[in-house]
Parts: C-alpha cells; sequence; structure tokens
C-alpha cells in the first residue's frame, strides 16, 4: 500500500508544471497551471511535514477548471536542502516573490494547518494582494487566543518526536492526522519521504512548530480583510473545533463549516466536501 501510495507524486507532476524558486537559505520547489491569468489561483499550502500529495483530492477536480497552485514548502519534500534560519513571514514573503513570478494577480490563499499560518502572515503583509482565504484545521494567529502554556508547548512539543521510534510514528501519526483509510495512506505516504531520516522529521517538526508560537508571540493583529472560510474537522485532536476554530468564527464573523467524523487533514478525510466548499467560495465570495 505504502510503495503504491508514494508513487502518486505522478498525480501532481503529470498534471502541472514543475518549478523552482531560489532563496537565499534553499530552493523551493512548486507546480503550477494557469488557464486565465484573469482569474482566481487556488494556492493550495500544505501542513507541516506534509507536501503537495496531501492535496491531491484538490488538485485532481480543480487542475481542469482553475487555476491551480501547490507547493513543498521550505524543508520539505525536494525543497531541501534548506537551512533553517527562517520565520512565517520570510515564508510569505518567498510565496509572494513565487506568486508575482507566476503573473498570478487573484490568489486565494487554501492554507491546511500551518499552511493556515502562512496565509495570515501573507494576509498581515500584503493585504491587498489576496483575494480570498480558505483555512482548513488551521488557527488563529492572534495571541489573545492563546494560553501560555499552550505556546509553551507548541515550542517544545516537537521536541519530544525524537523520543518515538519511526514505526510508531508511522503507525500513530497518519491514525491522528485522518480517520479515513486514503486520509490515513496519503499522510503515511508523504511521511515515507522521511524513511531512514527520523532526524529530519524531528527538526522539521520541531522547528515549524516554534514558528507558529514565534508568529503568535509577535502579537500581530493578522486581520484577514478579504473573504474568508473557515473549514475544520469535527473529531481534529490537535486543533479542537471547540476551543479555536469556533471561538476564531465568533470574534472574526468568518463563516465556518464543520465537517463530521473528519479529522485534521479534514481536505483527504471528506474531499468531495470539502472540494464543494471551496468551489462555492470560490464562486460566490471571490470577486
Amino acid at each position: 500500500m505504502i510503495i503504491k501510495y508514494v508513487m502518486k507524486m505522478d498525480t501532481i507532476q503529470k498534471h502541472l508544471t514543475e518549478k523552482t524558486h531560489k532563496t537565499e537559505s534553499g530552493i523551493i520547489h512548486y507546480w503550477v497551471n494557469i488557464i486565465d491569468y484573469n482569474a482566481a489561483t487556488l494556492v493550495f499550502l500544505p501542513g507541516l511535514t506534509s507536501d503537495c500529495r496531501l492535496f491531491e483530492k484538490q488538485i485532481e477536480l480543480f487542475r481542469d477548471k482553475r487555476n491551480v497552485f501547490v507547493w513543498n514548502a521550505p524543508a520539505h519534500a525536494n525543497s531541501f536542502p534548506f537551512t533553517l534560519d527562517f520565520d512565517l513571514m520570510d515564508i510569505a514573503r518567498w510565496l509572494h516573490e513565487i506568486l508575482e513570478k507566476e503573473k498570478v494577480t487573484k490568489p486565494v490563499i487554501v492554507g491546511q494547518s500551518i499552511g493556515g499560518h502562512i496565509g495570515q502572515s501573507y494576509a498581515e503583509l500584503f493585504p491587498d494582494k489576496l483575494s480570498g482565504f480558505v483555512s482548513i484545521n488551521s488557527s488563529p494567529l492572534q495571541k489573545t487566543y492563546y494560553k501560555g502554556i499552550e505556546l509553551w508547548l507548541l515550542k517544545t512539543l516537537g521536541r519530544t518526536v525524537k523520543f518515538f521510534s519511526w514505526k510508531f510514528l508511522l503507525k500513530s501519526v497518519p491514525a491522528a492526522m485522518a480517520t479515513s483509510e486514503y486520509g490515513r495512506n496519503n499522510m503515511r505516504g508523504i511521511m515515507m519521504e522521511y524513511d531512514g531520516d527520523r532526524n529530519r522529521y524531528s527538526k522539521l517538526m520541531t522547528y515549524g512548530l516554534g514558528l507558529i508560537a514565534d508568529a503568535i508571540d509577535k502579537d500581530l493583529p493578522y486581520t484577514v480583510s478579504c473573504s474568508a472560510l473557515l473549514i475544520h474537522g469535527e473529531k481534529d485532536p490537535l486543533v479542537p473545533h471547540d476551543r479555536l476554530a469556533a471561538k476564531w468564527h465568533e470574534r472574526s464573523g468568518i463563516p465556518l463549516e464543520l465537517i463530521k467524523d473528519a479529522s485534521h487533514n479534514s481536505n483527504t478525510d471528506a474531499p468531495d466536501i470539502v472540494n464543494r466548499l471551496i468551489e462555492e467560495f470560490v464562486i460566490n465570495r471571490v470577486w
């Protein structure tokens, strides 16, 4: 099953054009398909330790009907080696450079987990550039949402990964991230990118969680002024919907769609529902 799934990187490579963007810290790999330069572009940003394959089901649907972009974030998958000396704002600036290079005029960021945090950082830096924002199982970056213990856990939790065997992680992480067989196989296949190099996986996890904590500590407004939508799996154990997603919705007024029986990777647990929500969002709320 794992070998079969790992080969599915072809889904992205067959239908999108792979390109690279050089930064002072390393080279970012991304895939793009622009059908209409005047139309909205779905900018898919995977979560921490995930890569472009996380959005396989979204790419399958949208590749022939909408402009699409997806990347392997800095230090992820083949966007490696990459010096871990950047913050979320740096990632947002690099994303902006790439979108400018690709002449994307109406980006709609669809960010899962830390991808949603990158989207909020982008909105903070380039508030007039974003045409839409869809958060998938992410959380707000405003400091007022968090308790001190939660920030401490973000800064330290990743360090515990190194104490677990790779066999344990390969079983437990997919089980936590997804409820469906497809979603778990998807996550397991992505994790095989780090097979035999648990140290790299551990470092990336630790650094990524630290990036989120540091961004929250900056205590910036992180206002999303464009049309936005929150999508959240009801069974997400990492970002409980009643603790953060619901409060984000209540305070900001951003619509919240809860996905029944879906976990942290809700776009892989319920791809048809998430795809429909994204399509309706673009049609009805992105101009």
